[in-house]
C-alpha cells in the first residue's frame, strides 16, 4: 500500500493541495468541489503563475490593486476564465480600480469602504461579490470589522444592496486557529451568510473541516514569497 505522506511528496505542490483538500472534505462528509481554493499569487511573478495555470487552476488572490494591475491583463486575455480574487485591504479611493479588476473582493470592514465600493458597482455596472473580513482575534494590529460592529455593517450593506456572500477571517498567528473558524462558521450561519472565507497554506485542512468554502493557499502552492 502507498504510503499517503509519500504519494503527497510525489505530487506537484498544485495536486497535493487539491488532495489534501479531498482528504479532508471526505472526513468531513463534504465534497471537495464546495471548496474553492485561491491560490495566492501576490508577490509572485508570471513565471511562477502559468505552470498552476497550465495545471487547471483558475482561481487566483491578490492583496493590493496595483500589483493586479500590472501583473494580470495579460494573463487573463491569454486565460479569460480566470478569476481573481481581492484578499487583502482595500483603500476606499481604490474602489472603482478594485471593482473594474477584480471579481471578488474578501476585504470589506468599514462603512466608508461600503459606502466606496456601492458607488463604484453603481459607476461601472459591475455586482462583485463580497465579503466582510471580520476582526475575529479582536487584534489591534489587524483589518477587519469588530464583531460587535458587524451587525450594523451587513445591515448597511443589505440597504445598499451590495452582494455580500460571506465573510473572511485571518485568526491570531501561533495559536490554534480552529476556534476562531468555529466562531466565524456561527456568525456566518447566525447571519444567513453561505460563505466562509477562512484557512491558509498552514491550516487550510483544520477551515475545510469547520466549513470552508473557499480557502486562501500561498506559499504552499508557490514556495516563500518573492
Amino acid at each position: 500500500m502507498t504510503d499517503p505522506e509519500a504519494a503527497l511528496a510525489a505530487m506537484t505542490p498544485l495536486a497535493a493541495v487539491r488532495e489534501r483538500i479531498a482528504r479532508t472534505a471526505a472526513i468531513a462528509r463534504r465534497k471537495a468541489g464546495d471548496v474553492t481554493l485561491i491560490a495566492i499569487s501576490k508577490t509572485h511573478p508570471a513565471e511562477a503563475i502559468l505552470p498552476l495555470i497550465g495545471e487547471g487552476q483558475r482561481v487566483f488572490g491578490e492583496n493590493r490593486v496595483q500589483e493586479a494591475d500590472g501583473k494580470w491583463p495579460a494573463l487573463q486575455e491569454a486565460h479569460p476564465d480566470i478569476e481573481l480574487h481581492l484578499v487583502g485591504q482595500l483603500q476606499s479611493n481604490k474602489a472603482e480600480e478594485a471593482v473594474r479588476r477584480f471579481d471578488c473582493i474578501h476585504s470589506l470592514d468599514r462603512s466608508s469602504l461600503l459606502t466606496a465600493l456601492a458607488k463604484a458597482m453603481d459607476k461601472t455596472g459591475r455586482r462583485v461579490p463580497l465579503f466582510v473580513q471580520v476582526n475575529i482575534g479582536d487584534e489591534p494590529q489587524k483589518g477587519g470589522c469588530a464583531i460587535g460592529e458587524l451587525p450594523a455593517l451587513l445591515d448597511e450593506a443589505r440597504t445598499a444592496d451590495l452582494p455580500v456572500i460571506g465573510l473572511m477571517c485571518v485568526p491570531p498567528a501561533g495559536i490554534e486557529a480552529a476556534p476562531f473558524f468555529a466562531l466565524l462558521a456561527k456568525l456566518a450561519d447566525d447571519h444567513g451568510l453561505a460563505g466562509r472565507s477562512m484557512g491558509m497554506s498552514d491550516d487550510f485542512e483544520t477551515a475545510v473541516m469547520l466549513g470552508a468554502t473557499h480557502i486562501r493557499v500561498g506559499s504552499a502552492l508557490f514556495g516563500a514569497r518573492g
